[in-house]
């Protein structure tokens, strides 16, 4: 106990490890670096197992034995290196500061690692040109085919049947839509980053909202299954209607590309203070590993079908928190996953009334 106190004043990560390269006691800052869920749980785990660490070659660090040349044992401790570590699956750059213990005879015995990362949760953000690289990318394929079908219409209109013109337009104006949405999640990461997000709020009614954005998904998805359940007399909220179906549109949308479309489920709550709504899917589920990393900006699971920007469900935690809600995911692997936000329920009559008296 005394040894872990200690180690808890230090604000950096840092391990303890014994001569098997088994650790042996962490700190605070260590245990949320790696994600577990104390300081026990990580006692007596191997530290390849825990973090995997590799130089800058792609080699293993403390693999089959401890670093063996003359450098490392003539000295206690070593400059800082830097290495990668897997870290919620990700591999991250850690600058890595080892202070060997030895025995009378000179023989290591375990080691002390202190570790700089960056906090739990964080990314390196893209740069520019893997911004663009993806942007393009999703822009290609709806223009080449709205180009493609214009040109079609306009050489070949006499040749072409009604039915046919009919599928041509309803395809053109479903591209012309997914280009408007990239182009709008372009807007939200420079609004929601900057705090210029203005929400236009009016009374919405959701359940209704819900509908719509599941038969207009059906178009695109034409094996979508999914049932909208919320109770007789679900409140309206005070909400820009606007964002609220690209959330509902984000979520359902992720459920059908990732999970099952078939056997979806959209389900409206009311608590005290604030509605909730759930999208579920009966999907494969979503590991452990992926679901600390849904929300984060440009992730794309591996899984499913792995379209778009990967900015979806990270917009979509930021407009819901605009609103004073929550955006929240669980699942259970082989049984499908849930995405649930909530919406505070606003008492507008009184804001309106407090809005005339100031």
């Amino acid at each position: 106990m005394g040894d872990a106190v200690e180690l808890d004043m230090l604000p950096d990560p840092v391990l303890r490890l014994d001569a098997d390269r088994v650790i042996t006691a962490a700190n605070a800052a260590a245990v949320e670096l790696v994600g577990s869920s104390s300081a026990d749980a990580l006692v007596g785990r191997a530290l390849l197992e825990v973090l995997d660490p590799h130089d800058g070659d792609g080699r293993s660090v403390f693999g089959a034995c401890w670093p063996t040349s003359a450098a490392l044992r003539s000295v206690t401790s070593v400059p800082e290196l830097t290495l990668t570590v897997s870290i919620d699956g990700d591999r991250l750059p850690v600058r890595v500061t080892a202070r060997y213990e030895r025995d009378a005879d000179g023989a290591l015995t375990g080691a002390l690692l202190a570790l700089r990362a960056p906090r739990r949760g964080e990314q390196r953000e893209p740069s520019g040109a893997e911004v663009v690289s993806t942007v393009s990318h999703e822009l290609r394929s709806p223009l080449t085919s709205v180009k493609g079908y214009t040109s079609l219409l306009l050489n070949r209109w006499d040749r072409v049947s009604d039915d046919q013109k009919q599928m041509m337009l309803r395809q053109v104006h479903h591209d012309a839509d997914r280009v408007t949405r990239l182009i709008t999640e372009l807007l939200d990461i420079s609004r929601l980053e900057t705090g210029r997000l203005v929400l236009r709020r009016q009374m919405v009614d959701v359940a209704d909202l819900a509908a719509t954005v599941v038969e207009r998904l059906a178009v695109t998805y034409t094996d979508l299954a999914c049932e909208v359940v919320f109770p007789a007399g679900f409140p309206t909220v005070y909400a820009d209607p606007d964002k609220l179906e690209q959330v509902l549109t984000n979520l359902v949308e992720n459920g059908a590309k990732y999970g099952s479309p078939v056997g979806m489920r959209v389900v409206g709550t009311v608590g005290e203070d604030a509605v909730e709504v759930a999208v579920s899917d009966v999907g494969d589920g979503i590991p452990a590993v992926d679901l600390r990393r849904v929300f984060r900006k440009f992730f794309r699971r591996d899984q499913g079908k792995p379209t778009g920007t990967g900015l979806g469900l990270w917009i979509s935690r930021g407009l819901v928190e605009a609103h004073g809600g929550r955006l929240s995911a669980t699942s259970v692997e082989g049984a499908g996953a849930t995405f649930r936000f909530t919406i505070p329920l606003v008492d507008v009559d009184a804001l309106l009334a407090a809005g005339s008296n100031s």
